[in-house]
């Protein structure tokens, strides 16, 4: 008896081909950033390692040069 098994089920690209992950993508970049300001995981946002490193450098561009807060305290 298999005791892991995966399931079958494909899950849809969070990223489509003809996007472009870059930092004046805000738009694109807001959807890996939860609602503290903190980038979520590779997991939740269903990319490759090789995505989310591209993600992740490019929001932290996007918040040196003012594009994306670096968190969101609204008090």
């Amino acid at each position: 008896m298999n005791k892991f098994k995966r399931s079958l089920r494909r899950r849809s690209p969070s990223i489509r081909p003809d996007e472009v992950i870059g930092y004046k993508n805000t738009s694109l970049l807001r959807r890996f950033v939860s609602e503290q300001g903190r980038i979520l995981s590779r997991r939740m946002n269903r990319l490759t390692s090789k995505q989310q490193r591209s993600v992740a450098v490019a929001i932290k561009r996007a918040r040196i040069l003012a594009s994306l807060p670096f968190s969101n305290n609204e008090n």
